[in-house]
């Protein structure tokens, strides 16, 4: 099969990384031409501008349109795009030289309708944004890439680093209007119809997620939101592993009870946890100040889920709400 990549980068008021992420598609060793549509997603800080200074570099297409979501903006331009395998991406990621090279090498030797790729941490990236990175990917955490391929049979793509066919996206109709959580729900849609998913390891992107730790608790907090509705949608996704940071969070508010009884020996197995963290950040990120980092990395991230989760979880399955009316800030019209 030949390949004709596209592309699609949905923004909202963010032209500096768009500048960052499209100087690194202009370096791409890639031979063959590709292009990148960008859609600003009702910005009131407009990236045209810069999307203007790549002209003479990239095949590259602008749109405005309102604002709608993130979801809704990659099928708007799918849509328009001319490509029959669309990359899609979010605008604080930074791509390696190799990227395109990797993600045609893997399609090649086994071909798939829908891919997803990890992501990394830059070595510009600030301290904060590099424990962040370490918490939403290491395995001791309940980030890591969701479904690698050592865990489990089949691996859920996420929209900061994915691949979609013109035939899955025409026959699934795209993401939904739920966000986030808007890439799980497409996944499980385009099994049910039927196609087949993959993670292509060295498709890597440096992701940049959140830049403050308010940003990043807001970000995870949705995440636990969601992942019930997602379950009430398909519960024949619905895992136990998605009551662990609640477990985890319940687990933790004992211990310290129980500490206070006299009892301090389940606290010194969350110690152990938190000493396990911190070790094993240090020996990726060779910095003593990220591994203590990435243990507030992780409790925000644990706290942050399971509230949002058990929240949902009485709203959406216990109380029988609508989750369009207990939660409309997830949903766009």
């Amino acid at each position: 099969m030949d390949f004709y990549f596209s592309f699609i980068i949905p923004v909202y008021n963010r032209p500096d990384e768009v500048d960052e992420l499209l100087e690194s598609l202009s370096e791409q060793h890639f031979i063959k031409p590709f292009e990148v549509v960008i859609v600003e997603d009702g910005s009131a800080i407009s990236s045209q501008e810069i999307v203007e200074k790549y002209k003479e570099k990239l095949q590259i297409s602008y749109y405005y349109k309102e604002n709608s979501g993130p979801g809704d903006s990659r099928n708007y331009g799918m849509r328009r795009a001319k490509g029959n395998y669309y990359l899609i991406l979010d605008s604080d990621c930074i791509l390696p030289p190799q990227y395109l090279n990797e993600v045609e090498h893997s399609l090649k030797l086994k071909y798939v309708d829908c891919f997803g790729g990890p992501d990394a941490a830059h070595d510009s990236f600030s301290t904060i944004q590099k424990s962040i990175n370490y918490s939403m990917t290491s395995l001791f955490t309940t980030g890591g890439i969701r479904g690698n391929k050592k865990s489990v049979g089949k691996f859920q793509p996420r929209s900061f680093n994915m691949g979609l066919s013109k035939q899955a996206f025409e026959t699934t109709g795209g993401f939904g209007k739920i966000h986030p959580g808007e890439d799980p729900d497409l996944t499980i849609r385009l099994w049910k119809a039927g196609f087949d998913t993959k993670l292509i390891e060295k498709a890597f992107v440096y992701h940049k997620r959140r830049i403050s730790w308010k940003k990043f608790y807001q970000q995870v907090h949705k995440f636990g939101l969601t992942r019930p509705i997602l379950n009430s949608w398909h519960p024949e996704t619905s895992k136990i592993t998605y009551w662990f940071p609640a477990l985890f969070l319940t687990g933790f508010i004992f211990s310290v009870i129980l500490y206070f009884f006299r009892l301090p020996y389940f606290l010194w197995l969350y110690a152990l946890y938190f000493g396990v963290i911190f070790i094993d950040s240090f020996v990726k990120n060779k910095s003593i100040k990220i591994a203590f980092l990435s243990i507030l990395a992780v409790v925000i991230q644990f706290y942050g889920y399971a509230t949002g989760f058990v929240k949902s979880t009485f709203l959406v399955n216990f109380l029988n709400k609508k989750p369009q009316k207990a939660f409309p800030k997830l949903f766009f019209n």
